[in-house]
């Protein structure tokens, strides 16, 4: 469902781009023994919602190597968000699963997701319900077939997030608490440019408040870019899947939720130095900025990750 340019930082490539041209597996037969998902998408009528921020991806070759973004999956728990017609929901079984919780808000696409539910017998747990609001350790607990979900079974979310809440989805589970979250790792499809704001590096353009708060808390990087063409139907915009591997130790920012303050202060102005941004922070924000040892005539996209963590800690302790 739905989607970065290259990667400015060096630990964080971008990954390779798909041509979805080579062998697609759109119309032979799958080999999970299910329809072929055109065929899947006409019968139940799941013309992609514009609403919803859909575009599906028919081909299996690239949903199975969205699925294979950590490995090998046997036996493990995956969430996904948005299924839509089960594209990467197959995938994921194909590439070994042992469970999938899926979220989908449009039903519309729960009949089709139960054809996939009844071939996996016991394996899919779909919510029928808005993702934003999930909460998500509940849900989780709730979700085995024998209801024996354990906390320590940290799962995998791999998704095609809808475009239009992919960022208040990451946002939500990036300021997660406790700390090591609930999920052991993310592979996500953004716009294209949204995921070059994840792992893009300070001093560059599309460094801002979501590359913070993702290289803050986990590492990131872009694992594969797809095209407009790989999309049915297609955006105007290509999108990528970006790899997040969440920090056992992130480094001190003060109480939860003071570093999305800072940082929303910070780039809220961007074209402002800091001493003028922070007034919204703080009455002294020269002293603030002075105590963190950065500069207060920068602006914000100069100042790294370390730099906003020290800055949330010492403001947090005000």
């Amino acid at each position: 469902m739905t989607n970065p340019s290259s990667d400015p930082s060096s630990n964080s490539p971008t990954g390779p781009s798909i041509d979805p041209t080579i062998a697609p597996e759109t119309n032979r037969a799958s080999p999970d023994g299910l329809p072929p998902l055109r065929e899947v998408i006409a019968t139940h009528g799941l013309d992609a919602k514009k609403s919803l921020g859909q575009n599906f991806i028919l081909d299996l070759n690239i949903t199975r190597r969205i699925a294979r973004a950590f490995g090998p999956l046997e036996g493990r728990t995956v969430v996904e968000v948005g299924p839509g017609p089960g594209g990467l929901t197959r995938a994921l079984f194909l590439e070994g699963a042992g469970r999938v919780i899926a979220v989908e808000r449009d039903q519309r696409c729960l009949p089709a997701l139960a054809e996939i539910a009844a071939r996996y017998h016991g394996r899919l747990t779909v919510h029928d319900g808005d993702a934003v609001k999930a909460d998500w350790p509940a849900l989780l607990r709730t979700s085995g077939p024998d209801a024996a979900f354990e906390a320590a079974d940290h799962p995998l979310i791999i998704a095609n997030l809808p475009y239009n809440v992919a960022s208040v989805l990451l946002t939500g589970w990036l300021e997660a608490e406790p700390w090591p979250p609930w999920y052991a790792g993310l592979a996500l499809m953004f716009q294209r440019e949204v995921a070059d704001r994840l792992v893009a590096a300070p001093g560059s353009k599309a460094y801002g408040r979501l590359s913070v708060l993702t290289q803050w808390r986990t590492d990131a990087r872009i694992e594969m870019t797809l095209g407009p063409s790989a999309f049915v139907p297609p955006p105007k915009i290509s999108s990528a899947v970006v790899k997040m591997i969440p920090r056992a130790e992130p480094l001190p920012a003060g109480k939860p939720g003071t570093l999305a303050r800072v940082t929303a202060a910070a780039f809220g102005q961007r074209r402002k130095m800091l001493r003028q941004s922070l007034k919204m922070l703080t009455a002294t924000p020269e002293l603030l900025l002075r105590e963190a040892g950065i500069d207060p005539e920068l602006r914000a996209e100069m100042v790294p990750v370390a730099g906003f963590a020290r800055l949330a800690d010492i403001f947090s302790g005000r």
